[in-house]
Parts: C-alpha cells; sequence; structure tokens
C-alpha cells in the first residue's frame, strides 16, 4: 500500500451519569497522586509537548486519533467524564494539537511510542491504563506491544487498527451516501475518487454522516474542537507521504498482547475499517454501542459504565 492513501483520509476530529453502585468502589482505588493541572514534557531530543492531568484514581494516558487532532475535544467530550476514577492523563502528540513540532521533523512511530514512555517514566508511574481513539489505536498497538509489561489495560475505542482498510471503508460508506447518479466511477483510481466523493458529501453537508449520528453531535463537537489552536505539522507529515510505517496492519499484532483489552466498538461506525471480530487479544471484551465514530460522544452513560467496569476488574 502506497503512502498517499492516507492523504485525504484521517480528518478525524479529532457520561455525566454516576452509577448507582459503582461510583464509591471505583473512587476508592488506592493509586499515585499525580500533580494536576496543565504541563509540559521535554522530550529526550528537546520537542515539548502539552500534557494535562485530571482526575484521581487508576492513572489513564489517552492516545488521540487525527492524525494530529490533540487530547482536547476528547478531555471536555468523553475523557472528562472518567476523572471521577481516574487519573487522565490528556497527552497531545508532538507536533499536534498544543504541543511544539519536531525540529528533525520525527514523526516515526517508534518516535511517537517513545514519546508515550518518557512521559510515563517522568510521572513516575509502574503501570497505566492506554486508552485510544481512531487513528490512536495504531500508536497504542505499538506501545502496547514493545511495553505491555508498563500497561496494566487498554481501552480502544472506535480504534483503527488498519489504516488502508479504513480508508476503503469510508470510501465505500461515503459513496453510498451519495444518489447513484453522483457516484463517481469505480475505475477511477482510489484516491481520485476519495477526493470526489468527500467533496461532493461536503457540498451537499453530508459530510458529517461519515461519523456522527447526528448534525447536531457534529456541530458539538466541532465547537470544541475549534477552542483551542491546533498544530498541524505531524497530519502535514503522515499526509506528506514520509512516514510509510504507519501503514501497517496491527490487527495480527492483537493476538500477541496478553494485557486485559476493552474494546469499545460502534454499531454504525463506517470509517474504522475494523469489526468486532478483528480484535485477537487472548484477554478481551468487546462492547458495541449504538452510534457511529464516537462512542464517547453519542452513548457517553454506556461508555463510562463500560469503562468503570473494566478499570475495577484489571489485575492490581
Amino acid at each position: 500500500m502506497t503512502s498517499t492513501r492516507f492523504r485525504l483520509h484521517f480528518l478525524f476530529l479529532a457520561c455525566f451519569l454516576l452509577l448507582t453502585g459503582l461510583g464509591q468502589s471505583w473512587a476508592q482505588l488506592k493509586t499515585p497522586a499525580l500533580r494536576q493541572g496543565a504541563t509540559t514534557l521535554l522530550t529526550s531530543d528537546s520537542v515539548q509537548l502539552f500534557v494535562q492531568v485530571a482526575g484521581k484514581g487508576t492513572p489513564c494516558v489517552f492516545v488521540h486519533g487525527g492524525p494530529g487532532a490533540g487530547s482536547y475535544s476528547f478531555e471536555k467530550l468523553g475523557g472528562n467524564r472518567l476523572e471521577d476514577g481516574l487519573q487522565m492523563i490528556y497527552l497531545d502528540q508532538r507536533g499536534s494539537g498544543r504541543s511544539a513540532s519536531s525540529p528533525r521533523k520525527d514523526y516515526s512511530m517508534a518516535r511517537m511510542v517513545q514519546d508515550l514512555e518518557e512521559l510515563r517514566q517522568h510521572l513516575g508511574l509502574q503501570k497505566w491504563v492506554v486508552m485510544a481513539h481512531s487513528f490512536g489505536g495504531t500508536i497504542a498497538m505499538a506501545y502496547a506491544a514493545k511495553y505491555s509489561e508498563r500497561v496494566q489495560g487498554l481501552v480502544l475505542v472506535n480504534s483503527v487498527l488498519n489504516p488502508s482498510a479504513s480508508l476503503e471503508a469510508m470510501l465505500q460508506y461515503g459513496t453510498s451516501l451519495l444518489p447513484p447518479t453522483e457516484q463517481p466511477n469505480p475505475n477511477i483510481p482510489m484516491m481520485q475518487r476519495f477526493g470526489m466523493v468527500m467533496g461532493a458529501l461536503q457540498q451537499k453537508k453530508l459530510a458529517c454522516q461519515l461519523q456522527y449520528s447526528t448534525d447536531s453531535l457534529a456541530a458539538r463537537a466541532s465547537q470544541v474542537v475549534r477552542a483551542v489552536p491546533a498544530n498541524q505539522d505531524f497530519a502535514t507529515q503522515v499526509f506528506s507521504g514520509r512516514l510509510p510505517d504507519y501503514g501497517q496492519d496491527y490487527a495480527p499484532v492483537t493476538a500477541q498482547i496478553k494485557v486485559p483489552a476493552l474494546i469499545i466498538v460502534g454499531q454504525d461506525d463506517r470509517t474504522t475499517g475494523t469489526t468486532a471480530q478483528s480484535f485477537r487479544f487472548p484477554k478481551q471484551q468487546t462492547v458495541t454501542l449504538p452510534g457511529k465514530h464516537y462512542s464517547f460522544l453519542e452513548q457517553p452513560a454506556r461508555f463510562r459504565q463500560a469503562v468503570v467496569s473494566f478499570v475495577q476488574k484489571l489485575p492490581r
């Protein structure tokens, strides 16, 4: 697969109920106390990364998607509802969100994994839960494969394992949203068709239907995304074709990772290129929720309950 197949793909933007009987035991877990608030991590190659710590309980680092979406939208639309029982660690990856760019343009998968590990060491944590959304699933998988002894549990939310399959799924679903007379000729090269379909969906104001069940949810997410400045350097590097290691299919890797894993799948999510059967962790729980690509926004109470229940059962 050539890297140009990603160029128009990853446009990803990137539980207010306290559950009876769960909240008390959820908050009573003994875990390290991290300093709350915003801070920066200076990596070993001198890149300043934005980090926000909020909440109490089991430490959990969030690996955002995009690529380059930043962590702010998840923090405000889903993560904040977990902070009564999780110490949420919101990291903006290098070249993303509120973090600085790499002067050497080092955005390799190995470097992203190293950034996560340097953050864990910086925070003084023996283990943490790794939670990822969308394209962040690929980075979380690479980290868990290398540092499984540091991962208490994995939470993969609407996660991409194979970017190529994700692109094909988006193209197929996007095409189906158009009238037959406006669908591009299937003999046209894939990336050209993808551009035609995305342009047509934008013109018809149907683009949000790719990832959101309703226009109001899409508008809410868009408003949050625009609230903070965004660094697009990482995204630019991925889309440029200079980072081929992001084209790997991580589905086979799941069978080799023995840490407990919670898989949250949107019932009508047509953009990830994965199904519940794509994940083959030996210790796996799968929860399918109504909705599309943003389960934490579309089903906040059920999303929170799934995470709470999973984390409570993790070995200490």
